[in-house]
This record gives structure tokens, sequence and C-alpha cells, in this order.
């Protein structure tokens, strides 16, 4: 299968990928030779719809990649995830918002800020942007973004939250990210001064979460019948869970080789380095477990025409934050059994993956405690309204 083939071809990617982990981060951002490699891979196709070139490909198969990219690069792996699933969410647009994006170049990338930080007015035939959106990540390898919004009725109480679909031609970057984790995934600010959003480039969360987007009559593969939510909150913490196997992988590695903790002693015989490896490794497994157990059932449910019953939902946001959570627990325990050498100055894999998940968790996606409400709520037979389900 041409999924396939693409999952293979990111893994061939792997080494290149892991060799510029440290260009990425004196960059501050993915290096263009990554994108492009990831490109002509096919990564960026496999949400794509395939009315546009795209794979419109088994959610599977795209997070078995992220995983992959993470594992090899951090920054890489986050960059390539959150341009990789904004196919996904163009293509619930309305048909002529998408092909204002591919009808001419079906290799078009789009980066996004979700936070509705921006001032959005209503005027006729669509809405008037200002401000600044943080946190873009990849917007210098995207021609177009996707900016959330909160939309005002008469007298400025908020009514409707909506995603804006901008070209690159309308918004700045303003090159701000400097940070200690996930350096190199150039979230900068996307800055925009009183432009024009005609109406059939916005989207409301209403119609993604009821599964009604005007997209949904272009695209009828069932990749589309997914809740935004799931989609877009498992693709970030699969990013994070592959930063911690990679970690995982290359500090096995290293402790096979390294010299003696005391005398007689070899690092790989400390009894309580292996206790600690053994509890990262069950963290690291039963996060992606349980990502791929959730994502996998919905898909099923989507590919039959079923309904996405609300215990379904709710169970993958909690799995969603707690694989987050089990991952950076994991390379925390890996720090623990490295001891000062990783807190050195200098290009160490397991301190750069310690880093960048820390930095990680602190994505809205990962509000464990927002999360984890919805399923108690949920549980106890109490009334569950959000939405980022």
């Amino acid at each position: 299968m041409r999924d396939d083939r693409v999952l293979a071809a990111v893994r061939d990617l792997a080494p290149a990928l892991r060799e510029r982990a440290a260009e990425a981060e004196a960059l501050r951002r993915v290096p263009a030779s990554s994108v492009e490699e990831l490109a002509r891979a096919g990564f960026f196709r496999l949400l794509q719809p395939s009315a546009y070139g795209g794979f419109a490909a088994d959610p599977a198969v795209f997070h078995a990649a992220v995983k992959e990219i993470a594992k090899a690069c951090g920054a890489t792996g986050w960059g390539a995830a959150v341009l990789g699933v904004h196919p996904w969410h163009v293509a619930l647009f309305d048909p002529r918002a998408q092909e204002e994006v591919w009808g001419e170049d079906r290799s078009a990338r789009i980066c996004s800020s979700y936070a509705p930080t921006g001032t959005v007015t209503p005027v006729d035939g669509g809405f008037r942007l200002s401000g600044r959106w943080r946190f873009s990540s990849g917007c210098d390898h995207a021609q177009w973004a996707l900016l959330s919004g909160l939309v005002a009725d008469g007298e400025g109480r908020p009514v409707d939250m909506r995603t804006f679909l901008v070209p690159r031609s309308e918004y700045r970057i303003d090159d701000v990210w400097d940070t200690v984790g996930l350096r190199g995934t150039g979230s900068n600010d996307l800055v925009i001064e009183d432009v024009f959003v005609p109406e059939h480039r916005t989207l409301g969360y209403g119609p993604m979460s009821a599964l009604t987007c005007p997209g949904h009559r272009r695209n009828p593969e069932p990749l589309y019948r997914l809740p935004y939510a799931v989609v877009f909150t498992t693709t970030i913490s699969t990013a994070i869970v592959g930063i911690a196997e990679g970690a995982y992988e290359d500090h096995v590695a290293t402790a096979r080789r390294r010299s003696q903790i005391s005398p007689g002693q070899r690092v790989a015989e400390d009894p309580f380095a292996q206790v600690r490896l053994a509890r990262a490794a069950s963290d690291i497994d039963a996060a992606w477990l349980q990502l791929t157990r959730n994502m996998g059932e919905m898909y099923a449910l989507a590919r039959s025409g079923a309904e996405l019953p609300m215990e379904l939902r709710v169970r993958a946001r909690r799995d969603q934050v707690r694989a987050t959570e089990r991952a950076v627990a994991a390379v925390d325990l890996l720090m623990e059994n490295t001891g000062g050498s990783a807190l050195r100055s200098g290009d160490h894999v397991l301190q750069r993956a310690w880093r960048d998940v820390h930095t990680g968790r602190g994505q809205a996606a990962n509000d464990a405690e927002r999360a984890l409400v919805l399923f108690g709520r949920h549980a106890l037979g109490l009334d569950v309204q959000d939405p980022m389900l």
C-alpha cells in the first residue's frame, strides 16, 4: 500500500533527521532540507484529501510516522506533526477554501495558531482580523495559516469560536521563538493588520464537534468523520511519546557502553538503574498502546458509518493527556539514571529530549486537569459540553 511506502520512506529518513537535530536547535526552526525530504516522502499528503492528490490515510499510519520522526529529532517531529495534521483540518472547510489552498499547488502547507488571541470583527461577507497569534510551529515552511478567534455579538459577548484560513501574503512572521525546549520548531508569532477573511474560509468548532462540516461533501472518506479534538490532541501527544521513545533507545544503548559507576560494577549492572528503565519503558508502552487503541476504535466506527459515542471521546481525551504525562515521567526517570553528565552544555540527546518533552507538556492540548474532568463528569452521569471533544 502507498501509505506503508510513506511510512517506510520516513523511517529511511530518520538517520538524517537525527544528524540535523543540533542544526534545528541552532536555527530555531526545522531545517528546510528536512521539510523537503519529508515532503518528497509523501508525509504531508497522508491526511490530505484524495481530491487534491492526498492519501486520506488511516490515521494510524500518520501517527506511526510522526512517532518515527520525533524519535529521530523531537523538534522536527513536533513541527512535522503540526504541519502534517493541518491538511485534515482544511479538508473540513468549504470546498471553495480547499480549492484556494490546493487548486494550483497541491503541495501547499498550512501552519496554525489556535489560541483565540486576535480580534475578530464581523462584516458583510465575512470577518476582519487583526492582532498577534503566538506559537505557530513550522510557520516558515507554510503558505497558509489557520487562526482561531472568538466572534462576539453586538454587545461584545463571545457567541462563537471559529478558525480562519489566511494566506501567507496577508500576515507577517515575527521571529520571537527562543526557548529552552523544542527550540527547533520555529514556533513564531503571526501578526495580522486588518485583513478580510471571507465567510467560506472560516469554520466553527461546533460543526467540527458535531461532524457536520461543509467539507464533508467534497471529501467522503471516513478519515474526515473524526472529531477535531481527538485527531489534533492525539497528534500532539504522539510527538511527545516519540521523543520519549527515542530518548529511551538512546539511553539504553549508551548505558550498555558506559564505564563503571563504582569499583567492580558497570552501569548496566546497577539494579536501581534497571528498575528505572523498566518503569520508563512501561510508561512509554502504555502511552502508545492507549493512543493507538482509541484512535483505532474511533476510525473503525467512522469507516462503518456508526456514531462516535461520548464515552469514547472522553476516554480518548483522558488517555491522550495521560500519554503525555507518562512520556514526561519516563524521560524524567531516564534523566535520574544518567546523572550529571546529561546536564552539561552540549549536544546531549537525553538532555534535549528532557527539555523538549517538558516544553511540549505546556501545550494547551496537554492541560491534564481540563481534559480529565471531562471523563470524570461523564463517568458520574453529568453533562459534558466542551469544544475540545
